[in-house]
């Protein structure tokens, strides 16, 4: 890449680090937290027959659902869902989702019926699950509550995406979902799932159910191998892109073709080359399920919306200083390899358009692999600002000294403020900020002011 020279500020980034302003006070995620405690770091086992006994003693919402689709995979799960929710809801249906993670409040991860579900709602379906048992982690906490309000008003399909893995999944107490999803496979949570592709792959295929199709993205290997055998012990039908079914971008459009059918659809709205596949992932999902019309499938590729994946910020005063120099802002919340693998790809692209100095602001939990991630991103960036998070993080010193492995020009900022400050500096830049949602969250808020 070309190389762009910044002259200050130092590696440093000495620049005053002021206080951020305090998030609103979130009741839903304090009351989950008081019943339950918190969300990581619990100490609690991971225990899916406490968890089905609790749904018991509840009236067992999780058989009181409309059709359920199940989703898993490592990265794509969330625009996975906003495209099916997107067609799904321009083919006139009602949606329940339950996702993960959310951006400024817990509720954001509780669609019921098309609405996000509001505190006073989560809260109530907290205590009703607290009422059987406390001793559930608050993921599974959570799960309980969705299946509770899911269970009690109508819709016509239920998204449900795993939390973590799948087979011991908090939402893997579905016995009967009408189509499972699995959205691509990478390493990601290696202390719980495994230190191989195949030990997660075999988490992620725990969702597999008997007869029921299974609708996969395209695989590693060694992803691809534990899927198929899981699924041939189980007799659930695979559906495999690249095999039963595949999607592409061809004159501009998003091509979607199956055995039986095949969708000619404008491209989709969320940025970068992977939203091809997660669009078409969903497009088949959705043709598997249910015969609907085309123009529902247009609609809602065209139509679906989902903040921090690859997110231009284009009017608030974060972005502003660069947009006035001619350059760009863009928010992702990617944060492992393969996520930085797809992010790359993205730069690339967008370089080809505009050559531009390329710019990361970079900001990572503690439990992330950061090696890994600056690995992948490496080749796409001319620059990295490391920068803190609220909590526990990879400091941003040990950032600069992972690119000095990889030979990236790197600084360290004391804030985000600051690392902005810093990106500004450069001629019309291209700025990416990733590596958290948490970091993404803080951005997006201080671009709406």
């Amino acid at each position: 890449m070309r190389d762009w020279v910044l002259s200050t500020p130092s590696r440093t980034a000495p620049i005053p680090n002021p206080q951020s302003p305090i998030a609103p006070e979130d009741r839903a995620q304090l009351t989950f937290e008081r019943l339950f405690g918190p969300e990581f770091g619990h100490g609690k086992t991971f225990d899916l027959p406490r968890l089905k006994a609790a749904l018991h003693a509840l009236g067992a919402p999780q058989l009181r659902l409309p059709p359920v689709i199940h989703i898993a995979g490592t990265n794509g799960k969330g625009s996975t869902i906003a495209f099916m929710r997107a067609i799904a809801e321009a083919a006139g249906l009602r949606v329940h989702a339950f996702t993960k993670p959310h951006l400024f409040a817990l509720r954001e991860r509780f669609l019921v019926a098309g609405d996000v579900a509001s505190d006073d709602a989560l809260i109530g379906a907290a205590e009703r699950v607290a009422s059987v048992s406390t001793e559930l982690t608050q993921f599974d906490a959570q799960a309980a509550a969705a299946l509770l309000l899911f269970s009690e008003a109508p819709a016509g399909v239920v998204l449900l995406e795993t939390g973590m893995g799948g087979r011991d999944d908090s939402t893997n107490v579905i016995e009967n979902a009408a189509l499972t999803v699995i959205t691509p496979i990478a390493l990601d949570h290696q202390v719980e799932l495994g230190p191989r592709l195949a030990d997660i792959a075999a988490h992620k295929a725990g969702i597999l159910k008997p007869a029921a199709p299974a609708l996969v993205a395209r695989q590693q290997d060694a992803a691809r191998e534990i899927i198929e055998a899981r699924a041939e012990a189980i007799g659930a039908p695979l559906l495999r892109q690249g095999v039963e079914w595949d999607a592409y971008a061809h004159a501009g459009r998003l091509v979607v073709q199956t055995e039986t059918r095949v969708l000619d659809l404008p491209p989709p709205t969320l940025a970068g080359a992977h939203q091809i596949d997660n669009a078409g992932l969903a497009c088949a999902a959705m043709l598997a399920w249910r015969d609907l019309p085309d123009e529902a499938f247009a609609d809602g590729v065209a139509g679906a919306r989902l903040q921090a994946r690859l997110q231009p910020l284009t009017r608030g005063p974060l972005s502003a200083p660069i947009r006035a120099t001619g350059g760009e802002v863009w928010v992702d919340g990617a944060h492992n390899a393969h996520g930085a693998q797809a992010l790359a790809r993205a730069l690339h692209a967008m370089q080809r358009r505009r050559p531009a100095p390329t710019i990361a602001v970079v900001g990572m939990r503690a439990r992330k692999d950061a090696d890994s991630f600056i690995g992948a991103i490496a080749g796409a960036v001319n620059h990295v600002i490391g920068v803190p998070l609220s909590e526990a993080h990879v400091a941003p010193v040990m950032m600069t000294a992972i690119c000095d492995l990889f030979g990236i020009e790197s600084s360290a900022a004391p804030s985000f403020e600051a690392a902005m400050q810093n990106a500004a500096q450069f001629p019309a830049p291209r700025v990416l900020i990733c590596g958290s949602f948490l970091l993404a969250a803080e951005a997006l808020r201080v671009e709406s002011g």
